[in-house]
């Protein structure tokens, strides 16, 4: 399943394009059709002359409403890049292409639409032109370029089949086994309660699963799944889907929140980004500025810690650490968008690189900078180890999670950091745990040198004990119960420390008594041993 989604200027002809297309005027509020403007977004399908039916997200065009339109351009295969012809590229003709172009989409295709309008075709060369000297240098620079009319149906063949091309030249979405559904509408169907629409990504969503709903933790289950109106038993990533939950009220949800399996994802208040500014004429970006963050259909506000300098002009790049003012569900290379409240307009965007960093970074240390760096300029080994080192110890469905790599590649990329060391597999011997468990060759030094100065100094201060109690140590390390035990198996199998059924100590140690302890004992043992049956009081023992 694909989506696409329209952008443009207000008034271009975005949604009688959609509707021309498609037979469905996305337009579904009454303003809207009494002011023929669209103000929210909008959705239609599309059957491709090959059988795929495609989701179609539209926009509104109004400076306005911008802010809407960035809640369902997020999750787009393709943007349909609209034009009109009678009045050519508009402020928010290049508004809509900064956002298009930050939050890296990965196709489109150039539409000039109302061409039955203009007498003079070197009137239509000159837009196209100037279209194309606007895109130079976006992700939309080789995009291809066409002339179409809603109302005479002219060139919407040619778009059907440039969208058919378009969108076949492009990967699969990838599934996870994670799916993220941000919310971009919540309504009431009577008879069926709370229903969500949004694009799903990073897994599949089935009927009858139990569902996590962030940033809240509210758990509800799927009592039904369709996509264009038709009724499914699973829903796949990539596809638009309207999701029935069960023991919800409307009220209780809103747009931006986001539909997941329990215990997928942890929610967020802070991350890592590297950012890009804009060009265009502003105040630089200053430490602790307010902005509005969007991301997918999430918008919060956020607070502004720059990395390495004071400000950062229009037009640069940099990293930043983003407090959030409300907690979001985000992954490693989620691209977002930041806007300045007022005047409200689009400064920049950038990439999720950390989105669960270890604290608040000091900003002008090297170290800081290393990390920031290092993530951003990660090669896909790089990556997964800096994955597995960084959560400590981690399962394979973190690892997944965290790097966004399809299983294959990722499977391929810890076979290599596997063999070099850099990484350690530990296999849980708890059968109803039964996963496995990875650490980088750098963690796993240290946490096995931690764990032995514990164990020796328990030793040091209590010599006529067996060992260190075995939670004791797992306070110390700081680790959960089904990671403290793989850790333990493996110090074991490694002949680190020996262990029994409730403490742990260093190979070859025994209890042994002092010369004077074992002077104080021999007269006592031996009145055991003359009186076996006739032991001294236990006060001439001690």
């Amino acid at each position: 399943m694909r989506v696409i989604g329209t952008a443009g200027h207000v008034d271009h002809g975005k949604s009688t394009l959609v509707e021309a297309l498609t037979g469905i005027h996305p337009d579904r509020l009454k303003e809207e059709q009494l002011r023929e403007m669209t103000i929210d977004l909008g959705f239609a399908w599309l059957k491709l002359p090959g059988g795929e039916e495609i989701g179609i997200v539209d926009v509104p065009g109004h400076r306005d409403f911008i802010e809407n339109m960035l809640a369902g351009v997020g999750g787009i295969d393709c943007v349909l890049f609209v034009v009109a012809a009678d009045e050519g590229v508009m402020p928010q003709t290049r508004e809509h292409l900064a956002i298009i172009d930050l939050l890296g989409i990965p196709a489109g295709i150039l539409v000039i639409t109302k061409t039955d309008r203009v007498i003079d075709p070197d009137w239509i060369d000159l837009v196209e032109q100037d279209l194309r000297r606007i895109t130079d240098g976006s992700v939309l620079e080789n995009a291809p370029l066409l002339r179409v009319s809603a109302r005479t149906r002219s060139g919407l063949d040619e778009l059907i089949n440039r969208i058919t091309e378009v969108l076949s030249s492009q990967p699969p979405r990838p599934d996870y086994g994670h799916p993220r559904l941000p919310i971009d509408r919540v309504f009431s169907v009577p008879g069926f309660g709370t229903v969500v629409t949004g694009t799903l990504s990073d897994g599949s969503l089935k009927a009858g699963e139990e569902v996590e709903v962030w940033p809240g933790e509210i758990r509800a289950r799927i009592r039904g799944l369709q996509s264009h109106k038709h009724k499914l038993d699973a829903a796949q990533p990539g596809s638009r889907v309207a999701v029935n939950l069960s023991n919800l009220a409307v009220d209780q949800l809103k747009r931006g929140d986001v539909v997941t399996l329990p215990g997928s994802f942890q929610s967020t208040r802070r991350l890592d980004v590297s950012v890009k500014l804009l060009k265009s004429p502003g105040a630089p970006l200053k430490h602790n500025q307010q902005v509005k963050f969007f991301l997918l259909a999430t918008e919060t506000t956020a607070r502004i810690r720059l990395l390495g300098v004071e400000i950062l002009k229009p037009g640069e790049t940099g990293f930043l650490q983003l407090e959030l003012d409300q907690a979001i569900c985000a992954v490693r290379g989620d691209r977002f968008i930041l806007r300045q409240p007022s005047p409200a307009e689009t400064i920049g965007g950038g990439e999720v690189l950390d989105p669960h960093p270890p604290g608040r970074h000091k900003r002008f240390t090297v170290e800081t900078l290393t990390r920031v760096s290092s993530i951003n300029q990660d090669t896909p080994e790089e990556m997964v180890w800096n994955a597995v080192h960084d959560a400590g110890i981690a399962t394979l469905d973190e690892i997944r999670e965290n790097t966004r790599l399809e299983p294959e590649s990722l499977s391929v990329l810890l076979d290599t950091l596997l063999n070099n060391e850099r990484v350690i597999r530990m296999k849980s011997t708890d059968k109803r745990a039964g996963e496995e468990f990875l650490i980088s060759g750098e963690n796993w030094f240290k946490l096995s040198r931690k764990a032995v100065s514990e164990i020796t100094r328990y030793h040091a201060a209590n010599p006529l004990r067996s060992g260190l109690p075995r939670e004791e140590l797992k306070s110390r390390l700081k680790l959960a119960t089904p990671k403290f035990n793989v850790i333990l198996q493996r110090m074991a199998d490694e002949g680190i420390l020996e262990l029994d059924q409730n403490s742990l100590r260093l190979p070859g140690h025994v209890v042994r008594l002092s010369d004077g302890q074992l002077k104080w004992l021999a007269p006592l043992m031996a009145r055991f041993a003359a009186a076996p049956f006739a032991p001294p009081p236990v006060r001439e023992c001690v």
